[in-house]
């Protein structure tokens, strides 16, 4: 009986919480200019809209190319980081560690009043370069875990193999550490994309004047009203947050499965 309250709260749970997304992805289709229930009919003329809307279009290159930028550098600095961490020894270890993952524990909106209010100080105005290296500090902790977890279980032996058979450091890193580490780093990038993709909190603190991503843009849009639009919006901002990752997921099952082929005589 106290197991099947337990199943019964779990699937409530769920529910309540996926509920909301599977009402905007079937508003998305719906042919009536007015969002509600009964479905009066299947189109697909709100995601046409959107692919005319030049500010939507906008913010989906500003988005993208956001993305990007904080998936290459979060993951070379968490790569980098994530090899000092683990393979040497040095004064103040745990102290790094713990700032790599700061802001993580940190609330996002006290981290962008934070480095808004340093940088006023330095009498930096909000660019494009700020929000990109904000991104990149909220994406960095998660890049940095995902890289150690694996970098943990690759036996050092390999690399001391490759150097006492001639190699230099940068020579067995990019033929023997790289490739090991292939899973996590397309793991951690595709996390990095994700996070800079669909974050608005820290964004509307970051973004310069007349800059707008596609979260902030449905932010604005719905100061008027809830449009048929915003719904085909929220569809393809749904299956970029949950593609990607899952994506991530199936890459590194893959790569891992590849190395294991290899290995195996």
């Amino acid at each position: 009986m106290g197991w099947s309250l337990i199943r019964f709260y779990a699937i409530a749970v769920y529910v309540f919480m996926f509920a909301p997304v599977a009402v905007v992805l079937l508003l998305a289709f719906n042919s009536s200019q007015f969002g509600g229930f009964p479905i009066e009919g299947f189109s697909l003329q709100w995601f046409d809209k959107l692919y005319q809307n030049e500010a939507i279009v906008r913010a989906f290159k500003t988005s993208f190319l956001l993305g990007i930028g904080t998936a290459i550098l979060a993951t070379t600095i968490g790569v980098l980081a994530s090899l000092a961490l683990v393979r040497y020894r040095f004064p103040g270890k745990a102290w790094i560690t713990t700032f790599l993952i700061s802001p993580v524990l940190v609330p996002e909106t006290v981290l962008a009043v934070g480095l808004l209010l340093f940088l006023r100080w330095l009498s930096m105005p909000r660019s494009f370069f700020l929000l990109l290296i904000g991104h990149t500090i909220i994406a960095l902790p998660f890049v940095v875990l995902v890289v150690q977890a694996r970098l943990v279980g690759i036996r050092k032996d390999y690399e001391e193999a490759a150097l006492s058979l001639g190699a230099n450091p940068l020579q067995t890193f990019f033929q023997i550490t790289l490739p090991l580490l292939m899973p996590a780093v397309f793991a951690g990038a595709l996390f990095a994309f994700t996070i800079s993709f669909d974050n608005i909190t820290a964004t509307v603190f970051w973004r310069p004047a007349g800059s707008e991503t596609v979260p902030t843009q449905i932010f604005g849009m719905l100061r008027n009203s809830v449009s048929p639009e915003i719904n085909a919006l929220g569809f393809v901002m749904i299956v970029i947050t949950v593609g990607v990752p899952l994506m991530a997921g199936g890459l590194a099952r893959y790569f891992t499965r590849k190395q294991r082929s290899s290995a195996t005589p």
